[in-house]
This record gives structure tokens, C-alpha cells and sequence, in this order.
């Protein structure tokens, strides 16, 4: 980039960029669709154009998977494709689905729904009522978080006139009975917290203007938001409210069918599902009640009566170690489900609860080693039989889709993806690294068996809100990295889930330094076993994980041969002020409490970048429509970075949400250019 492109504009205080956060800015558009031009120009063309058709006909592939869920009888979709690029709402039989060509029913049509209207619609939630045909849609404009709510008859599959309409804002609802809706949405005054979700949760009768719908329990504005949802597993039907205080403490409100509200005597800091007569929690902190300890991590099992009652005698349903922890737990027809990981590898317990105790058993059949993920079939827990879904892949092994029939049976095939890139002479291995305080940092490797000391890699990892990483079968990266002779690095950095809260917590406030430092320590240990040098390393992270790249830009340059900076989060000292961004303060911390900000600036990498260091290149990509993470995270780095003399270059399309793109081809574009660039960066030309 030529020094003429750099801006010049200034602003007060002591940020001059602070301009770039008015989305819709003329003079911040201005400089947005100058930064495309030029990196489209220097990144994009034939061979640009070549992969992202390439990358684009693998999404629209029509024997990829169709992930179903059950609402009754029926099973629903949504599909996108060349031919419908937003998407169709569509559903079939199970009798059906089985087949290799299933015959599929559309229930709406996305595309000629955002053409007939003129909006830029998206289809993100589908709220149905069992034994009922109606359905509440949430309708987002380019794939935002906010959502406009319309209510849709399945059996004309039309929308019903003069039925449930909401304006867009953040939020969603829940069926009570045909003619009210629990309502949990930041629209309206004062229905907004400070992150910008709901701060209520409201009966929304039938006719009724939304603005008189009877609020049941509000939050205060400094929560992170309030919601509720309906549960018909029980003897009569019942609503859990969750006030959700931060991002990891939540207070939960049981409302009976009478109304009555009571709040549980329980931490706030757990994980939490019930199902009829019984209920189970994760604990986040140890927690001692009438003398017994429960460590953290512990799930624990009772009676909900029995509970209510005052009874605290809790059955311990699963205990952690120090590399197996919990990554969730959900009902099925009267069976508590436990997804686990122990050294990695997933494993999966049934706890039955009777009078008599809880039985425990493993869910049978399913591999012992790469990625396993399980849950039920049916989108209603009261109308369950007990089947369950399984997923099965590995980073050489597209996805099978699995059947558990009432949990119980042997696991049988409904689905195979296909097989989008050739992995002959590649193979899949763990590694661990040492991070700057001794810690070991495990990542999988896949790519050629033979050493060259000279790979072209692409390290990839998120380290954040206990988030586990897993490694996935994907399908950009096999046809455009790994077939082509490169190698993927996936690490698992503290911060994440996957071996419980003392390995969130280790890279969360204070400690999210030693998340990057772990980072750091897998790309210096790729070069000490001989895999590569670090002018080959090229390395990617989205939202957190933009946090994590900005880091290895001005804490560890000289590490990495170029960046490729996603959807991000930048700014430590703004962020509570820009979007959703107050939401995550129990992650990082509060830069506006002078001792917090005093760990927060130490990877504010918006307020650590320097003139005259070895900074290698960067690319630093948002969208405009994501209405979580602000586009003026990446506005901002960039245009600081390039009036420093940096080589940093910024790409945002207008749609996308806090993703890649709305459709197929805009999220294969937004991935190729990426690639082009960090192929470009290290010196690597496909194939060399």
C-alpha cells in the first residue's frame, strides 16, 4: 500500500480514529469502500475469483449434509444453495430423510421472500408450539444478532395477517399457549440493558399492543439481559427465567403455571437444565451447603420437589480431573446426557434419575477419538422419544450424521458428507507445546507426515469464554490449504473449555495475556520439531480470537509471517462502549476501573502498536451488519497501523452479521481472500 493511501484525517482526544465508529458515516464509508478497492485489487482477480467458485460449489454441494430438527411428525431444514442462496425452510419425514434423494417440502422460500419485500432477509429462528401449526420467525437483515419477529402458519405456510409482528431488536419469544407469547426482547423504552439485550420478559397476549404486554420480572440495566422459555415436561406447564448478570452468573426464576415467581437458592455461576421432576447443574466455583462441599466442576442431581421442598441432598452425577471436564449437559425423554472430554477425547454418560438413585450407563457405540457431538433429535423435549443425533468427524473425515434411536440403540448412518478434498499422504497428530509459565499446550497438526522444516502453515485458535476448540472437518482449509501441500495447526489456549473452569479461568481477566502466550509458544514449537520456520507461519483468529491476532502482531512479530485478523474485537479501552461489548466484561474486565485497566491494556494491542518494529503483514476483515462485535475494531486498527507505515489492509462487505458473509459465496469469498493474502505474505505458492 502506497503511502498515499494512508488517512490523514484526525480527530480529538486521544483517539483520531474515533471517527471510524459511526457505521454509517459518510466519512467512515468513505474510507471503508477505499479499503476494499484496494484490497480487492491487490488480493482479489482470476485466481481469487477461481477459489472462492471452487470453495463457493463445495457449500452448494446437494449431497451435503442436511442437519434436521423434529417438531413433531416432521423433520425441518434450512438449506442454502447456488439456487438459494438465503435459504429455503423446507421439511420432510423421517421415512423420507432416510432416502438418498429426499423428497422435501418448502415452507418458505427466503430468497423470493427478500425479493418480494425489498429487505435483506435472513431466516435465524424458528419458535414453534407442539400440537400447534403456528410459528414465530426471527427475520434478520444481513445476518445481524437483531431480529424482526413475524408469526407463520405451517399449515397454509403463509403469515398469518394481523397476527405477532415485532420490530427488529435483539431478543426472541416462546410459545405460552396459541394466543400469548413469552417475550424477551430489547424493543421498546427502557427494554434495553447496556450490552443491548432484553431487561425484561413479558406475557404478549393476542391483539394486544406489544407496549402493553404485561412485564412478569425485569432486570436492572447493568445485567447482561433477561430471558425466559417455556417448559411442558413437567406436571403443568411452567417458565424458567433466566437474569442473566454477566456472561458466566446467571439467577434463575421458576414461574408456575399460577404465576407465582420463585427464585432458586442456587450459585449463580452454574450450568442448569431440568426435565419433569428433576433437574442438573454444573458448578463454575466449589460451593458448600448444610456442611458438604461440592468441588468445582461437580455436577450435582435432585429432585426438583424435593428441592423446593428444602431438601439439599444432591446426588454427584459427574466429578472432573485435571484434563477431563464437562462440555455439557442436556434431557432426553427422562435421561440426563453428559458430553465429556477426557484428554481430549470424547465421551458421552446417560445418568437415569429414579427414586431409587441415578443409574449410569455410556452412550454406546460411538468413536473414542476425534470429534463426536451429540443431541436430541426433537426441538421439543416433551414430545421426545428419546433419539438422539450424533456428528462424527476427524480433519481428514468428512462428518457422518448418526441415529441413536431412543438413546439406547446402536448408532446408525442417516447422513454422510461427502469428501471435498483429496487427503492422500496427509495424517493428523497431537502435539503439546510449553507455554511461558511451564503450562502444556495441546494442538493437532494435520498436513504431510514428512518434516520439511519449511511448511506453509496455518495456525488457527480462540482461547476464550470457555469455548472448546475442536478439530473439525473443514472443508476451505482441506481444498485450498492441505491439498495444496500446506499444514493446518489447531491449539487449544487457555481461556477455553476444554479441560473445565480452571482452564477458562487461567485465560480470562488478568490472565488473557498467557491465552496469547500460549499461542506463541505452539508457533515456536512447530519450529523447534523442524515443521516450518516462522516467516512460513501464517495464523488466523475471529472475535476473541482477533484479540489473540493482534497480540502476535505487536507482542510476538517475530513469530509469524503474516496475519489474517476476523470479525474483532481490538479496542480494550472502548469496547464496553461499542455494541454488545459490555457483555463481556466478566471475560476481560471493566477498562473503566483504573485497576482493571491496568491488566486490560497489556493486550489492548489498539493501544500497544508502536512505529519502527518488525510487524508482519496483516489483513483485518469485519462486516458491517455484525451488531455484536463493532466494525470499528478493525476500521480503527487498520487505519492506525497504516498511518504508522505498517502493511495492514482492512475488507468489510456490508452483510454478514457476526460471520463471514450472508450467503455461500460472499462467506467463500470472505475465507479466499484470506487465504490469498497469508499464501501471498509467507511466500507460498500452491503446490510448492
Amino acid at each position: 500500500m502506497s503511502v498515499d493511501d494512508r488517512p490523514t484525517l484526525t480527530a480529538p482526544d486521544d483517539d483520531p480514529w474515533l471517527w471510524l465508529e459511526e457505521i454509517e458515516g459518510t466519512q467512515a464509508l468513505d474510507f471503508v469502500e477505499r479499503q476494499n478497492s484496494l484490497t480487492l485489487a491487490a488480493f482479489g482477480g482470476k485466481t481469487f475469483e477461481h477459489d472462492r467458485d471452487i470453495l463457493a460449489a463445495i457449500y452448494d454441494r446437494p449431497d451435503n449434509i442436511p442437519y434436521v430438527s423434529r417438531r413433531g411428525n416432521d423433520l425441518h431444514n434450512l438449506w442454502k444453495d447456488a439456487s438459494h442462496p438465503r435459504g429455503l425452510w423446507r421439511r420432510t419425514t423421517m421415512a423420507e430423510f432416510r432416502k438418498a434423494s429426499p423428497d422435501w417440502e418448502t415452507m418458505l422460500d427466503i430468497d423470493q421472500l427478500a425479493a418480494s419485500e425489498g429487505e435483506d432477509w435472513l431466516l435465524s429462528q424458528i419458535a414453534t408450539m407442539p400440537g400447534s401449526s403456528r410459528a414465530m420467525l426471527s427475520l434478520s437483515r444481513g445476518g445481524s444478532d437483531a431480529v424482526t419477529l413475524r408469526e407463520f402458519d405451517l399449515a397454509t405456510k403463509s403469515f398469518v395477517a394481523d397476527g405477532f409482528t415485532l420490530p427488529e431488536a435483539k431478543g426472541g419469544v416462546d410459545w405460552l399457549d396459541a394466543d400469548t407469547l413469552l417475550l424477551s426482547s430489547a424493543h421498546g423504552e427502557g427494554m434495553t440493558t447496556s450490552s443491548g439485550y432484553a431487561r425484561t420478559v413479558r406475557l404478549w397476549r393476542r391483539g394486544q399492543p406489544v407496549d402493553e404486554a404485561q412485564v412478569i420480572i425485569e432486570t436492572t440495566p447493568d445485567h447482561m439481559m433477561i430471558y425466559g422459555s417455556v417448559d411442558d415436561t413437567g406436571t403443568a406447564p411452567r417458565t424458567w427465567i433466566i437474569d442473566q448478570i454477566d456472561f458466566f452468573n446467571h439467577a434463575i426464576w421458576l414461574r408456575d403455571a399460577a404465576g407465582v415467581t420463585t427464585r432458586l437458592d442456587l450459585p449463580t455461576g452454574i450450568w442448569m437444565q431440568a426435565h419433569g421432576d428433576w433437574f442438573a447443574m454444573k458448578l463454575r466455583k466449589d460451593w458448600t451447603v448444610e456442611g458438604r462441599t461440592y468441588a468445582t466442576d461437580t455436577v450435582l442431581g435432585i429432585s426438583l420437589s424435593a428441592f423446593l421442598a428444602g431438601s439439599r441432598d444432591f446426588a454427584i452425577l459427574f466429578e472432573p480431573a485435571p484434563r477431563r471436564a464437562l462440555q455439557g449437559l442436556f434431557w432426553v425423554a427422562g435421561k440426563l446426557v453428559l458430553s465429556i472430554l477426557d484428554e481430549l477425547k470424547p465421551r458421552f454418560e446417560i445418568r437415569t434419575p429414579s427414586i431409587t438413585g441415578w443409574s449410569r450407563e455410556m452412550l454406546p457405540g460411538l468413536p473414542g477419538i476425534g470429534v463426536v457431538d451429540v443431541w436430541p433429535l426433537d426441538r421439543h423435549p416433551s414430545e421426545s422419544n428419546g433419539d438422539l443425533l450424533a456428528n462424527v468427524q476427524d480433519p481428514l473425515t468428512p462428518p457422518s450424521l448418526l441415529l441413536i434411536e431412543r438413546g439406547v440403540a446402536s448408532p446408525t448412518v442417516l447422513k454422510q458428507a461427502p469428501k471435498t478434498f483429496t487427503p492422500d499422504g496427509l495424517v493428523v497428530t497431537q502435539h503439546e507445546a510449553i507455554s511461558i509459565d511451564g503450562e502444556r499446550i495441546p494442538y493437532v497438526q494435520t498436513g504431510p507426515a514428512a518434516e520439511t522444516g519449511d511448511a506453509p502453515v496455518y495456525m488457527s485458535a480462540y482461547g476464550g469464554f470457555g469455548l472448546s476448540v475442536k478439530p473439525y472437518y473443514n472443508a476451505s482449509l482441506g481444498k485450498l490449504w492441505l491439498e495444496r501441500g500446506g499444514t493446518t495447526v489447531q491449539a487449544n489456549l487457555r481461556g477455553g473449555g476444554e479441560f473445565g473452569t480452571r482452564w477458562h479461568d487461567a485465560g480470562r481477566l488478568a490472565g488473557k495475556k498467557l491465552s496469547h502466550d500460549d499461542f506463541a509458544a505452539v508457533a515456536a514449537d512447530l519450529v523447534r520439531r523442524g515443521v516450518t520456520q516462522p516467516k512460513r507461519i501464517a495464523a488466523q483468529g475471529g472475535s476473541n480470537g482477533g484479540i489473540l491476532i493482534t497480540n502476535m502482531l505487536v507482542r510476538y512479530p517475530e513469530r509469524f509471517g503474516a496475519l489474517f485478523c476476523t470479525i474483532p474485537l481490538i479496542d480494550m479501552r472502548r469496547y464496553t462502549k461499542l455494541l454488545a461489548g459490555a457483555s463481556w466484561i466478566a471475560e476481560y474486565g471493566d477498562p473503566d476501573k483504573p485497576d482493571e485497566w491496568e491488566w486490560l491494556q497489556t493486550y489492548s494491542a489498539y493501544h500497544n502498536v508502536k512505529a519502527g518494529q518488525p510487524y508482519p503483514p496483516i489483513l483485518i476483515a469485519t462486516t458491517r451488519r455484525d451488531d455484536r462485535v463493532h466494525p470499528g475494531h478493525a476500521r480503527k486498527m487498520a487505519a492506525k497501523l497504516q498511518a504508522m507505515g505498517y502493511e495492514a489492509w482492512l475488507y468489510e462487505p456490508a452483510a454478514g452479521g457476526h460471520g463471514y458473509g450472508k450467503d455461500n459465496k460472499e462467506r467463500a469469498g470472505f475465507e479466499v481472500l484470506g487465504y490469498r493474502f497469508l499464501k501471498e505474505r509467507i511466500g507460498w505458492r500452491d503446490g510448492d
